[in-house]
């Protein structure tokens, strides 16, 4: 069975270990990313959550991940909010699936 991970500051990614989320707290870009890679090369994790205001900081090692089948890597608003990086990223990845932004027409 596949597992869910969560990277992010420590007052965003706690909540989640409610939901049986593996979280991996970071204090900065620099470390989540490290934790992003080193959570991905587990095969055991299906989908990683990134918290908004890391992921936009590591957009380059987010694509990495984007044409493979597993794990699915997005972005997610933190304990501050959204910045709207999250649903551009979702917007792009829709485009390119279907051809058309179809859910902001």
């Amino acid at each position: 069975m596949y597992k869910i991970a969560i990277i992010g500051d420590r007052d965003s990614v706690l909540g989640f270990m409610a939901l049986g989320f593996a979280t991996f707290e970071a204090q900065s870009a620099e470390e989540a990313g490290k934790l992003l890679h080193k959570v991905a090369r587990d095969e055991s994790y299906a989908v990683i959550f990134i918290v908004e205001n890391y992921a936009e900081q590591l957009s380059e090692d987010m694509a990495k991940y984007k044409d493979m089948p597993l794990p699915a890597v997005v972005s997610i608003p933190g304990r501050a909010g959204s910045n709207g990086f999250g649903m551009n990223s979702i917007r792009s990845a829709v485009e390119r699936a279907v051809g058309a932004d179809i859910i902001f027409k």
